[in-house]
C-alpha cells in the first residue's frame, strides 16, 4: 500500500506537465479558427479624380483624392497622376474605372488614357489613342475596355493590361458614355449626336442591336442589373426616358414636375446625370438650373417621383456605394440615401471643396483591392 501512494505525487506531476505543454502549444498557434485564419477588415475608400469637371484645377487639382468612407469621408491622401495636354496643362478627365485583374486605375483624359497601379500608385502606362478618349467602361472580368474616341466616329475595345487596340467598333453616333453590362455579354454604347443607343455583342465586338429612337440626342444613362431596361437623359428635357433593351422600343417619357428647365453652367443638357440605387428602388436624376437631384420610385414603371434635395453647385453626374448607403453627385456633397441628409462634403487635406464627375469605390482586405465599384449608377439587383 504504501508503494502505492508513493506514487501519486509523480503521477500527479506528469499530468499536470502534459496538460501544460498541450495547453501552452494551444495558444502559441493562436485562435482556433478551423484551419483558415481570420479575414482581415475590408475597408472602403472613394477614389475621386480630379479635374473632373471640364479642366477646373479649383475643384481638386490634377490627381485622385481619396476619402475613408468608414470614416465620415474624411480625406486619406493625394495620388499625382499623369495625363497632360500638349500644352503641359493637366487635361480634363473623362472617365474612371477599376480592374481587379491587372489591380489598376484607368483614368481616360481628352488626348489618352493612362493606367496606374492600385498598390504601388505608379503610373504603369499611358497612351494616347487616335480620335481622343472619352468616358470608358470595364469589363466584369478586368480585362477589356471599351473606350470611345472623344465624340467621334468609333469605339476601340482595348486589352486592360497592354492598352493595345484589339478591335474598333464604328458607329457614327458621337462616341461618349458606355456602360459594359454586368453580364458581360452586351456594352451599351451612347453617342451624343444620334437618338439611337448602340448594343455592341462582347464575343463578336460588333453592334448586334439598337434601342430608341429617343426624343433628342442620348446623354448619360443608366441601365439595370437584368440589362432589361435602360433609363436616358436626351437633350432638352428635364427629366429622362426608358427604354426597353430586349425589345428596342421606348418605353416611357418622364418630366420633373415643379420645377423649370432653366439655363446650365455645364453640358448643355437640363439633366445630366442619372443613376439607380443598388437595389433599383429609386432613381436619381440630376437637375442643373436648379441645383437639385430629385428622387423617383423606381418600383413603379414609370416611375414616379418623390422627393427633391438641394445641393452645393450644379450636379453634373451621379453614382452610388456599393452598398447603396451613400449617393456621390458631382457636387462633393455625400448624400445618406435613406434619410435624404447631406452627411459629409469631400475636402482634400486644406479643406478646399473637391468636386468630380469621376469617382469609384475600392474595397481593401490588408493591402489587396478586393471588390471595386464603377463611376455609374448602374441596377445591381440580384434573384437571390
Amino acid at each position: 500500500m504504501k508503494s502505492t501512494i508513493a506514487k501519486w505525487p509523480f503521477v500527479l506531476m506528469l499530468s499536470a506537465f502534459i496538460s501544460t505543454t498541450f495547453i501552452s502549444s494551444i495558444a502559441s498557434a493562436g485562435p482556433i479558427t478551423g484551419g483558415k485564419e481570420k479575414p482581415a477588415a475590408v475597408k472602403r475608400y472613394l477614389y475621386v479624380a480630379t479635374p473632373g469637371i471640364r479642366n477646373y484645377l479649383g475643384y481638386g487639382g490634377h490627381g485622385i483624392q481619396v476619402f475613408d468612407m468608414d470614416n465620415n469621408h474624411r480625406f486619406v491622401k493625394f495620388i499625382p497622376t499623369a495625363g497632360l495636354g500638349k500644352d503641359g496643362k493637366p487635361s480634363n478627365v473623362k472617365g474612371m474605372a477599376v480592374s481587379l485583374a491587372t489591380n489598376c486605375i484607368y483614368i481616360t483624359t481628352l488626348e489618352a488614357m493612362q493606367c496606374i497601379d492600385i498598390t504601388t500608385e505608379k503610373l504603369v502606362w499611358e497612351k494616347p489613342y487616335e480620335g481622343g478618349a472619352d468616358r470608358l467602361s470595364m469589363s466584369p472580368d478586368g480585362k477589356v475596355i471599351y473606350l470611345p474616341s472623344l465624340e467621334k466616329e468609333f469605339w476601340n475595345v482595348v486589352d486592360a493590361k497592354t492598352g493595345n487596340i484589339i478591335k474598333k467598333i464604328v458607329t457614327n453616333s458621337g462616341a461618349h458614355n458606355t456602360i459594359y453590362g454586368p453580364s458581360g455579354n452586351h456594352v451599351y454604347l451612347g453617342g451624343l449626336k444620334s437618338t439611337y443607343m448602340n448594343v455592341a455583342n462582347t464575343k463578336t465586338h460588333t453592334v448586334d442591336k439598337q434601342v430608341g429612337p429617343f426624343a433628342a440626342d442620348i446623354r448619360p444613362f443608366t441601365i439595370n442589373a437584368a440589362e432589361s431596361l435602360v433609363y436616358v437623359n436626351v437633350n432638352g428635357l428635364l427629366g429622362f426616358e426608358v427604354g426597353d433593351l430586349n425589345t428596342g422600343k421606348k418605353l416611357h417619357r418622364v418630366v420633373v414636375e415643379g420645377f423649370n428647365m432653366g439655363e446650365v453652367k455645364r453640358h448643355s443638357c437640363p439633366a445630366h446625370g442619372i443613376g439607380l440605387t443598388p437595389d433599383e428602388k429609386e432613381l436619381w436624376l440630376c437637375d442643373g438650373a436648379n441645383n437639385r437631384v430629385h428622387v423617383f420610385d423606381n418600383t413603379v414603371m414609370p416611375p414616379r417621383q418623390v422627393t427633391t434635395i438641394q445641393v452645393r453647385d450644379m450636379p453634373g453626374w451621379i453614382t452610388f456605394s456599393l452598398d447603396g448607403k451613400y449617393a456621390y453627385p458631382s457636387t462633393g456633397d455625400v448624400i445618406d440615401v435613406k434619410t435624404r441628409k447631406i452627411v459629409a462634403t469631400l475636402e482634400d487635406q486644406n479643406y478646399n471643396s473637391i468636386q468630380s464627375e469621376k469617382m469609384v469605390e475600392i474595397q481593401f482586405s490588408g493591402n489587396k483591392a478586393v471588390r471595386a465599384g464603377d463611376q455609374f449608377g448602374i441596377g445591381r439587383k440580384t434573384n437571390r
